[in-house]
């Protein structure tokens, strides 16, 4: 016990005056115990002045906080939608059966939990499998068995390589390796580890860039050698390749099986128009003098030196809208927290990516942290806060120890703090972490999460504009809208504008995913059509299979099948079809789905992920697992279809948020689009 106060001592100690400092204690705890075990309740609700009740209200709310100890290794194995389309199903009842436990159970000899998580943001390729804060990609039963057998063993592992890049001699020849999730997931971290070991063994000097991903995940590991017009790729490359890449004259001209020619010379990546991502995969994301080499902080730099109005009137007039769903124009919201009176205002940025199929808010914080850095301060300068948090899911350590860092260089080059650039201008950030709960991507949700509490949807009006953080006017924007203000900022409101059509300004950043060859980020102008991306880009399906139905909009967005597919994607178009496009997200199917299992899915997952505060979402998504069920026994059919229609009718009338209210969606195009699933002869 005496052990248990000490550390609860000292994490309520380290988070002493911060907002909602119950969150990063409770954190700090289980990461020093591996758990929080009881006797810690009392003694964080007395030294934080909070019941008994609203510590263990927290700790019961989010999946990621435990009383008891979990096995030595945790294996998490993704159930979302992008998974599901490429085997997933399959690999969770394999996962079961090598481990002999269901989800949320610990093996008898205390070696392995095995946990279900809804989405690791490796979505391109799935299936998905994360060990400690190991993520591994492509993940077949076999080499799901092959993962387990060496996290029984005490392997000597090398040291991740250091974030920042490793750098050698004046003339050595650069050779960037992606360090983002997904490259390490398919191994690009052995990569770096060969290439340096195999240089150094032949005396040849490399300069070894970890680099963000480009986001033709398809293509990782792809190696860049040089720079310029000159730079050669490799794609695909393994660590046990780099030993015959060097023979054959790298990193210098050779001919090898990977080497793909220069970027011109893959059209997946010479046909996109790049304005977000326009830095991923070519700068060290963490090297600031790169980052102003590539105009960057040049928007800032012209922020400081506007009035607040001309900031705001500048993005209204670019016609961003937000990009993480709700699509609202982003210049009006700033113009309802730069009007509102207040002491203190903040800018937060929603980096909660929990949807299947998206990845895009990860890439650019591992890819170009400074970009987002500089967006919410240009805000911050914009509407009057000083202050700013980001809100990032626990599912992302590689964002979280690659932005974290960037902050700290940031701040230490005075592009953040009381005094920005030596203008007088105050901004300073903060990094937030989650605990799992996909209800906190839902702003109120994620304010309440801020403070420390249970992550409840509020009540709107009051919108968080107008009572936010705090109670404060509060700026909430996700990761992509504002990163695309520092373009904004630098290039001009016209500049953006020219790109996209009607009221869907700028690019589109769709993310390619699921049962998809050529899966991966794409940024292309609005109005590109469901099919060119799927097919011209994706490539279709990485079973050869026919597409049979893709989702667009995460697990809250509507099934489609090919006869939509030549819709354009932008935010009304869609709309008109019954769909949303909400964060990007693009979830391809081939002909084996069963349409009735992913509508059975979508219930299931809000009955999952609820906050439990209104009853159409909490009672209703249960009770349409159960009607769904019972259409599948075929028992009294067409009765219970009718009553699903007029659950879901509930549930969209009903519910407080999005969460409740779309979870129909996937389920009325399933029905719509697919009846053939839902009246099969019963067994």
């Amino acid at each position: 016990m005496g052990n248990i106060a000490n550390i609860v001592s000292a994490a309520v100690e380290h988070n002493r005056g911060r907002i909602g400092p119950l969150m990063p204690v409770l954190h700090a705890i289980q990461k020093q115990l591996g758990c929080i075990p009881r006797e810690a309740v009392p003694l964080v609700a007395t030294a934080l002045n909070l019941s008994r009740a609203e510590v263990q209200g927290v700790i019961g709310f989010y999946h990621d906080f435990h009383h008891e100890p979990l096995g030595k290794t945790v294996i998490q194995v993704c159930r979302a939608e992008a998974c599901q389309a490429n085997g997933g199903r399959a690999l969770e009842a394999h996962a079961r059966e090598r481990l002999g436990v269901d989800f949320g159970e610990t093996t008898a000899d205390g070696q392995h939990s095995l946990e279900a998580v809804y989405c690791l943001g490796n979505c391109a390729c799935s299936p998905s499998v994360r060990i400690g804060d190991e993520i591994h990609a492509r993940v077949t039963p076999g080499r799901f068995d092959a993962l387990i057998s060496e996290s029984g063993r005490d392997l000597e592992r090398a040291p991740a390589p250091a974030i920042g890049g490793h750098k050698t001699g004046e003339g050595a020849v650069r050779v960037c390796v992606p360090m983002d999730t997904t490259a390490v997931a398919l191994g690009a971290d052995a990569v770096a580890q060969a290439i340096a070991a195999e240089a150094g063994e032949r005396g040849i000097e490399v300069d070894i860039v970890r680099t963000g991903s480009r986001g033709a995940f398809w293509l990782e590991p792809l190696l860049e050698v040089g720079s310029g017009p000159d730079k050669k790729l490799f794609g695909s490359v393994k660590a046990e390749d780099v030993s015959a890449l060097f023979d054959a004259g790298f990193p210098g001209d050779c001919e090898h099986p990977s080497l793909l020619g220069g970027l011109e010379d893959i059209p997946w990546l010479a046909r996109q128009q790049r304005l977000t991502f326009a830095r991923a995969g070519e700068i060290d994301p963490l090297s600031i003098a790169e980052y102003e080499a590539t105009d960057g902080f040049t928007g800032l730099r012209k922020a400081l030196e506007m009035q607040p109005q001309a900031i705001v009137d500048l993005v209204k007039e670019s016609g961003l809208r937000g990009r993480g769903g709700a699509a609202f124009p982003t210049g009006i919201k700033w113009q309802t927290v730069l009007d509102a009176p207040a002491d203190q205002k903040y800018i937060v940025c929603n980096a909660d990516e929990g949807d299947s199929g998206t990845f895009a808010d990860r890439l650019l914080m591992e890819a170009d942290p400074f970009q987002l850095i500089e967006g919410m301060t240009i805000a911050g300068l914009a509407v009057g806060a000083t202050e700013g948090y980001v809100y990032l899911r626990s599912e992302y350590p590689v964002a979280e120890r690659v932005f974290g860092e960037a902050i700290a260089r940031a701040e230490s080059a005075g592009f953040l703090g009381d005094d920005i650039l030596g203008s007088g201008k105050a901004f300073r950030l903060e990094l937030r972490m989650g605990a799992n709960a996909y209800i906190c991507g839902e702003e109120t949700s994620l304010l309440e999460s801020l403070e420390g509490k249970r992550g409840l949807i509020r009540y709107k009006p009051p919108l968080p504009a107008i009572k936010g953080l705090m109670g404060k006017p509060t700026v909430v924007n996700n990761v992509l809208t504002l990163g695309a203000v520092s373009t904004i900022l630098a290039k001009g409101a016209k500049f953006y504008q020219d790109f996209g059509s009607g009221r869907s300004r700028g690019t589109l950043t769709v993310q390619l995913a699921g049962n998809v060859r050529r899966g991966g980020l794409v940024e292309v102008p609005f109005g590109a059509t469901l099919r060119e991306l799927v097919q011209d880009y994706g490539g279709g399906t990485a079973s050869g299979r026919p597409m049979r139905a893709i989702q667009v909009g995460g697990p809250l967005g509507a099934y489609l099948p090919e006869s939509l597919w030549d819709t354009p994607l932008d935010y009304e178009a869609l709309a008109e079809k019954g769909g949303m496009l909400g964060h990007g997200g693009v979830v391809v199917f081939d002909d084996t789905v069963d349409m009735l299992a992913q509508a059975r899915f979508a219930m299931e997952f809000c009955a999952v992920e609820s906050c439990g505060k209104c009853t159409p979402c909490r009672v209703g998504s249960v009770r349409g697992v159960e009607l769904i069920d019972r259409i599948a026994d075929g028992a009294q059919r067409a009765a219970d279809m009718a009553l699903l229609d007029e659950l879901c009718t509930t549930m969209v009338d009903g519910s407080l948020c999005a969460m409740g209210g779309l979870t129909p969606y996937p389920v009325r195009s399933a029905v719509k689009h697919f009846a053939e699933d839902f009246d099969r002869p019963t067994s």
